[in-house]
């Protein structure tokens, strides 16, 4: 695999697109005493763990999800690493987490060169809408990582899923 690459100039400008929306308050959490749990920031992804998951059809880039990266955390959020690898050979590394309770998602982390993380500055949480950007985590929100509006049992269920031997509730 090669070396974390910056994210390309679209994915910036959507993150920060995103992080406005937040502010403005086009996300509402129908749970206001619901607090987001502690988490760390996970070691870059291994080649031997990326498991590649069907997108869109149309699309030319390869999505992968680092599946050492996963964890389902006991605020009902599962985290993981993502990887895009675009058409034109530039490798996207962010460190996100969706929430399956209010199908929303956000971005902790873009990888960096050498393995590095940059923390995403105001990266609230959004809705996971059905756009070329979010294609990915609707993807994963629907036929991975969420059982309709609850997390999987245990991180075993989303490998299983990754791997193909297990399908998603509907």
């Amino acid at each position: 695999m090669k070396p974390f690459q910056t994210v390309v100039q679209a994915g910036v400008a959507a993150l920060v697109f995103f992080s406005g929306a937040a502010c403005a308050g086009l996300f509402s959490d129908p749970d206001p005493h619901w607090k987001e749990g502690h988490y760390e920031l996970p070691a870059p992804p291994l080649p031997s763990a990326l498991r590649e998951f069907p997108v869109d059809v149309t699309s030319r880039n390869r999505f992968l999800l680092d599946e050492h990266s996963v964890t389902v955390g006991e605020d009902g959020v599962v985290r993981y690493v993502l990887v895009v690898h675009t058409a034109g050979g530039a490798e996207n590394v962010t460190f996100e987490g969706i929430r399956c309770e209010v199908a929303g998602w956000r971005i902790y982390a873009v990888g960096r060169d050498g393995g590095e993380w940059a923390v995403a500055r105001d990266a609230g949480w959004q809705p996971i809408v059905d756009t070329a950007y979010n294609r990915p985590r609707a993807a994963l929100a629907k036929e991975y990582l969420c059982d309709g509006v609850v997390p999987p049992r245990d991180v075993g269920e989303v490998v299983r899923r990754l791997r193909g031997r297990e399908p998603a509730l509907k």
